[in-house]
């Protein structure tokens, strides 16, 4: 069989980078597999699913690499006859039916199918018994059986369940007498013809089914069906809601795997029966762990940049994106931690896929986008920081060839290309000092009389990176200074900042000239 997968998101706005996780995902899978890759755009949100959202979500996917099969994607709006021709089925076959659920016109519910045992992985587990208050009725009906269960205390807890999740029910009082038994009144409950308030109950006798679906990340997954519910599945307003359109669309791709959010564990039960009761083959499904903050909580905007457009933004690169995700709760079986696409698609399977949430770590990949620029051609990474120092007055008009020269000697520090703010020493004639590092590097006045004796040093050298050091460690030996000392002093009187390139180096790049002004204006602050 071949593979076909789908990347179904709602665009609303910014993409964030749990949904494109789940893309590339999606994408490694397929690639590796050598099947097909899709992309549906549920837009059936028309206020929030605008075309700017879209082609936010459309130029993301490409600036990743992200290509898909079978141009153009399918757009859930296109589908919306398919969706009610089969909630018609579903009405006409008795798996669904009417009700003005909320008021305001009638809505229509999947109903969890009596004879479930014909879905695949519906089993039956056996005979229970729940404990039902006895001040509130048991109702029965086609909807469903309504109780309150008992809590830990006594009290009376809300509780209920779809018809289906009760077979061979038996309603019981307090001393085992059977007060209502569902055997010969089925097809009179579920054609609506018999519905049935008891009072008094203590507990209801059932034969207990589940439905059991191994996860393709999780493992078997099981759900008693008297713990679910009915599920509205067309609005009052004739609307077709997510669940009959996201199956009956996958039904129209003929998608073969399914690899999702866990938050989409509890719809995928239902969907199994949905798809068994429109006749359709099941596919198999995978529930990607959830993307976490270090508290465990979900990541989102508050715990930093969480769109992929603020890390585009701030100089991620496509490549970096895709490697830090795809290793962000799936791991290839090593030690590595930087791969090619290449790699990626090769070594990748979803039985590697962590089962726990996966914890963000932007220091992480922050270092992990610094491999990458470090590995880019000179050329094409002196553009990229053009583009990004072209934003600030003072990183405008750059003579190339010194542009080029600076590039070089900072590639290797650069984490991420905004971080070159950082580097407007380089560009103006008086740097910005970071005070509190001036505090620290001066907190000794016999530091500053040392620097001074250097600048007398540095004044008579070639002031290439070899005779800028030879004169340093002259001066740190002359004034018995240990090796270096020097180094983090003079870095902060010329450059104001406290760290950079070797200050060798970042010295003669200044030249001899801005350097020798820049430490006589520090001596006069």
């Amino acid at each position: 069989m071949s593979v076909r997968v789908r990347f179904a998101p709602s665009p609303t706005g910014q993409v964030h980078i749990g949904n494109i996780r789940a893309a590339i995902f999606n994408w490694l899978f397929a690639r590796h597999e050598k099947g097909t890759f899709l992309l549906r755009i549920e837009d059936t949100d028309l206020e929030r699913s605008t075309p700017e959202a879209i082609k936010t979500l459309l130029e993301v996917m490409e600036w990743l690499g992200l290509d898909f099969d079978e141009k153009p994607p399918l757009y859930q709006t296109s589908q919306v006859s398919k969706h009610l021709a089969a909630v018609q089925k579903l009405l006409d076959q008795g798996d669904a039916y009417k009700d003005a659920k909320g008021g305001g016109g009638e809505a229509v519910l999947f109903k969890i199918p009596w004879h479930a045992e014909n879905v695949p992985g519906v089993h039956e587990v056996g005979p229970a018994e729940i404990a039902v208050h006895p001040e509130t009725p048991v109702v029965i009906s086609y909807k469903g059986v309504d109780y309150a269960a008992l809590s830990s205390k006594g009290k009376a807890a809300p509780g209920g369940g779809a018809l289906a999740g009760f077979k061979d029910l038996q309603v019981l009082d307090a001393e085992d007498k059977v007060l209502f038994d569902i055997h010969g009144q089925e097809e009179a409950v579920l054609k609506g013809e018999l519905v049935k308030t008891i009072e008094g109950a203590a507990k209801l006798r059932f034969t207990r089914r589940a439905i059991t679906y191994h996860d393709l990340v999780k493992g078997d997954m099981t759900k008693p069906l008297d713990g679910m519910k009915d599920v509205v599945i067309v609005r009052s307003d004739g609307s077709p809601v997510f669940h009959i359109a996201n199956v009956v669309d996958d039904i129209t791709q003929k998608v073969t795997h399914i690899i999702r959010g866990d938050d989409h564990v509890e719809n995928t039960f239902r969907h199994i029966m949905m798809f068994s009761c429109l006749g359709a083959p099941v596919p198999q499904y995978g529930h990607l762990p959830m993307i976490v903050n270090a508290a465990g909580k979900p990541y989102s905007k508050r715990d930093g940049d969480a769109f992929v457009g603020d890390f585009k933004d701030k100089g991620f690169l496509a490549d970096t994106m895709v490697n830090y995700l795809a290793l962000l709760g799936w791991n290839p079986g090593d030690e590595r931690e930087k791969m090619s696409r290449e790699e990626l698609i090769e070594a990748f399977s979803l039985d590697r896929c962590q089962h726990t949430p996966a914890q963000m770590d932007i220091q992480k990949m922050t270092n992990l986008n610094g491999q990458y620029l470090a590995e880019m051609e000179i050329g094409k990474f002196t553009e990229m920081c053009k583009s990004y120092l072209a934003v600030y007055d003072w990183g405008q008009n750059i003579q190339p060839e010194y542009l080029a020269k600076v590039c070089t000697l900072m590639q290797s520090r650069l984490k991420k290309f905004a971080d070159v703010e950082q580097w407007k020493y380089f560009f103006v004639e008086t740097p910005d000092y970071d005070e509190k590092n001036l505090a620290k590097q001066f907190k000794d006045d016999s530091v500053k009389a040392a620097l001074k004796e250097l600048e007398g040093a540095l004044a008579g050298c070639d002031f290439t990176a070899a005779a800028i050091e030879a004169a340093i460690h002259a001066t740190t030996e002359k004034l018995g200074m240990g090796q270096g000392k020097l180094n983090q002093p003079l870095r902060a009187a010329v450059t104001g900042v406290g760290v950079g390139a070797g200050i060798y180096e970042t010295l003669e790049l200044l030249g001899k000239d801005l350097s020798m002004a820049r430490l006589d204006a520090f001596f006069k602050r």
